[in-house]
């Protein structure tokens, strides 16, 4: 039995699979390098001729430089409550079958994790030696001052990569334990291990980010701050787009290639004879934990990024330094604090939330999951906002137009989207919505075609909604900062609306928690099931002799199944306020882009930014057409891999009467084998592309036309790479939004079936899987993707439309473009014709 493989064993797989991957990937990883090489040569030379504007982060007052101490204090204070979560969970006890299984998907999922950091070695020695070579030859900057901001990528990138360790880690020992707790009929208990899971990897993760800030804010000397903020922001931005990225390919691989056997063969859900639960389950780990966790981290930093940047270059008012620098010092620690709050309060909304619970549902023996979750994302969000203006009162008090209520409620707009886009999302995803029963009603009767249509259609209408969301919270937080702000800055709409981005993230560790909560509730199931605790006649002896209670067999799956639905409903809340921070915070990062523009030409931005000039058209029909290709590059890593999965598992699935009913571990690895495989040579193509077209697309807006009567015109060009980062923004955006839901809508159809109904193997429930693996790749693969894309390409692309524009490039900059522009293309040929089924 698969849970009896000694321990000895379980590392030899583990070690077998780390070889075979390395065999098949190697040969990859020596053309990236090669090709990288390349890329290098091509931005070298271009770079001696760029120019990046400074960040010059001013000396803070000695006041607030002891409230940002203190403030250390509780960032390491919420370091503590992560580990002390961590370790609460990990003391649980379980059954050693249980144990033995989530063991097993943990060392499969460090295997992957290993491959991971093996390419994002590759990728940070490309940037390593561009920024080497332009903070030290082209600036002229100390060793010792390259050297630092070359920690900083590096720290970055750790960042990311780190928790992502820690969820992985975190997430497979609440699993073993969250299936054991099935047994006891305390659905309380099913609810409190993967929220308290949840929120150890939130807090721990805003925690750890905040501390790395802070230490550059405090401690790294004024002249090397700016430069390691950005450093700091493109490391874990890069960390967090590979793993995103390739999690998302794996893990959808996995969850397609397990489900449609139970289509195939007629077995059961997580049947420990099919060779893709293994995968699946270290999938639901890859994609929903490795990603999310790394993706949180990667926006929380680059947000505060952008804030800091608009800060320094936007605060400006007045007739000298002297004048601006005090209130950029004091919207700096305001900024600051205010974050450092937010995980207070989240730890305090959690206590609140776990006391409600526990007095409420103490004896409830069938529990709407939901619920709790809803109740704890809606006290955080109240709280947050009472202490925002609170504090933001006590900080901005003495600013004159009551400008902290100002800078207050375009926080909360922020806040409250967080707790809104949640419900909106319900709507459309939850078990109970009337858009979910509609896809069930439809199988009914028009079995997977109509099942697939009625998703189409929740995802349609999801973004409608969610879009008016957005709208309309951006539009009171434009029409608040129309009241006293530009006293203090310039471009006070673009400070508002990257507030607002500020405002989703303040209850960033609750987000991270209920979204945690779906890797853990999806994998418990499966370890369950692969467990084969109850064909094993000694284990309700075992138990009510080691554990003191009799098992439950009979009720423990279906409060599994019920917990997973709502894990479901929560993960699908979580990707929406994700993706509409790298967007709302998009639009601050492109006003540097804006900034650079009007001080290298001297002109008003709107004179070129309009609808009137066709290079800003060409710019949006340009990054619309690189969203839906990277859609469909990325799907497709999805469609061949399952299919290669597939056609794997169906060879070599053992149902025969004699065939042992445990899992093979030699037919799993070799499923894992084929998931990862696929899933970094899909991220090899879309990241190089994305990459080649943030260069291509700049250069091609360096050029000038010489013989244009006007200047405004003479520089027409530059419009086209900021319209094309604005495209990317809003067509991902929609994007995503339609892809999240309908891909959650198809897969809690697919519950309601199995949970409510109890339908399992009848033809809607083969409708309903089908449904669901269709949203599979939406929900998991490009819509959550989406995010680090979009941050990535505009922060790499700020340096790139810098080189794009000095004087001494811009003459060859459209040719050199040209050049990444096939390149760029060569791997949008490559992510199909080198992808697909039959090459």
């Amino acid at each position: 039995m698969l849970c009896r493989i000694p321990a000895a064993n379980i590392y030899n797989i583990s070690f077998f699979i780390f070889i075979d991957f390395n065999a098949d990937l190697f040969s990859n990883f020596k053309r990236m390098k090669r090709l990288l090489s390349f890329l290098t040569i091509l931005v070298l030379p271009a770079l001696a001729f760029g120019s990046e504007a400074d960040l010059k982060i001013p000396a803070l007052e000695s006041g607030q430089y002891h409230m940002l101490l203190f403030g250390f204090l509780i960032c390491v204070l919420g370091l503590l409550f992560g580990l002390y979560q961590f370790l609460r969970v990990k003391k649980l006890g379980a059954h050693k079958n249980m144990l033995d299984v989530a063991h097993i998907i943990f060392e499969t999922c460090k295997t992957y994790l290993i491959q991971q950091g093996k390419f994002l070695l590759i990728l940070f020695a490309f940037i390593a030696a561009c920024i080497a070579f332009y903070f030290g030859y082209l600036q002229q900057m100390s060793f010792g001052g390259v050297l630092l901001i070359l920690m900083w990528s590096v720290i970055g990138i750790l960042g990311s990569y780190g928790v992502a360790w820690f969820g992985i880690r975190m997430n497979t020992l609440a699993n073993s334990r969250m299936a054991f707790a099935s047994l006891e009929r305390k659905p309380l208990k099913l609810l409190n291990i993967p929220l308290d899971a949840g929120m150890s990897i939130g807090v721990l993760l805003v925690s750890v980010e905040l501390i790395m800030m802070l230490i550059i804010l405090l401690f790294i000397p004024r002249e090397f701050a700016g430069a390691s903020f950005i450093g700091f922001a493109i490391g874990e931005s890069l960390g967090a787009s590979a793993l995103r990225i390739a999690g998302g390919i794996f893990t959808k691989i996995a969850d397609i290639g397990s489900d449609l056997m139970k289509v195939v063969f007629k077995i059961k859900e997580d049947d420990p004879r099919n060779p893709g639960v293994i995968a699946d389950c270290t999938g639901d780990n890859a994609g929903d934990s490795v990603g999310p966790t790394a993706d949180g981290f990667e926006t929380y930093g680059v947000t505060g990024v952008a804030l800091i940047s608009f800060i320094v270059l936007a605060v400006t008012k007045g007739k000298t330094a002297a004048d601006w620098i005090p209130n950029q010092t004091l919207l700096l620690t305001w900024i600051f604090l205010m974050r450092i709050l937010m995980v207070v309060t989240s730890i305090v909304s959690f206590y609140i939330n776990k006391l409600y619970s526990n007095a409420k549902y103490h004896n409830v023996l069938d529990l709407d999951f939901e619920k709790p979750l809803t109740t704890l994302v809606w006290i955080t969000s109240i709280l947050s906002i009472i202490v925002t203006f609170g504090v933001s009162y006590y900080m901005l008090g003495g600013l004159s137009n009551n400008l902290w209520l100002t800078l207050s409620i375009i926080i909360s707009c922020g806040t409250l989207g967080a707790a809104l886009i949640p419900e909106f999302t319900k709507i459309f995803t939850s078990p109970k919505s009337g858009h979910v029963n509609e896809i069930v009603t439809a199988s009914r009767e028009g079995g997977a075609s109509l099942n697939i249509l009625s998703g189409l259609v929740a995802g349609n209408f999801s973004a409608f909604w969610q879009g008016m969301v957005f709208l309309v919270l951006m539009f009171i937080a434009y029409f608040a900062s129309t009241h006293g702000l530009d006293a203090l800055m310039i471009y006070p709409s673009i400070f508002a609306f990257g507030l607002v981005a500020f405002g989703f993230l303040g209850m960033g560790p609750v987000t991270i928690a209920v979204d945690s909560y779906g890797p853990v509730t999806d994998n418990a199931q499966s370890i369950y099931e692969l467990s084969l605790i109850e064909e094993n006649s000694n284990a309700a002896a075992e138990i009510e002799k080691e554990f003191g209670f009799k098992p439950d067999f009979e009720n423990a799956k279906h409060y599994l199944e019920a917990n997973d639905g709502a894990g479901n409903t929560f993960k699908a809340t979580a990707k929406p306020v994700l993706i509409g921070t790298a967007v709302v915070g998009a639009t601050t990062m492109i006003f540097s882009l804006i900034l650079l523009i009007k001080g290298k030409f001297g002109i008003e931005p709107e004179t070129i930014l309009n609808v009137l000039n066709p290079y800003t058209i060409l710019g949006f029909l340009a990054g619309g057409s690189v969203i839906y290709w990277f859609t469909g590059a990325s799907i497709q890593a999805v469609t061949t891999g399952a299919y290669r999965a597939v056609e794997y598992i169906k060879k070599n699935i053992h149902l025969d009467e004699g065939a042992d009913s445990s899992a093979s571990i030699e037919t799993s690895k070799e499923v894992v084998k084929i998931c990862t495989q696929y899933a970094q040579t899909g991220m090899f193509n879309i990241f190089i592309a994305i990459f080649s077209f943030a260069l291509a697309f700049a250069f091609f807006a360096g050029y000038r036309d010489m013989t244009a009567a006007t200047s405004a015109l003479k520089y027409a060009a530059t419009s086209f790479f900021v319209s094309y980062l604005i495209s990317i923004a809003v067509f991902g955006l929609f994007q995503a939004l339609f892809m999240a839901n309908a891909g959650g809508a198809w897969d809690n159809a697919k519950k309601v079936v199995e949970v409510d109904l109890r339908e399992k193997g009848t033809p809607l429930h083969e409708a309903s899987i089908v449904g669901d693996t269709v949203g599979d790749p939406f929900k998991d693969t490009s819509s959550v993707a989406l995010n680090p894309i979009i941050k990535f390409t505009t922060l790499f692309g700020l340096l790139a439309m810098e080189i794009a524009i000095s004087d001494s490039f811009y003459s060859v900059a459209p040719y050199v473009g040209g050049v990444f522009f096939l390149i760029a293309l060569f791997f949008v040929y490559r992510s199909f014709y080198k992808m697909r089924i039959i090459k």
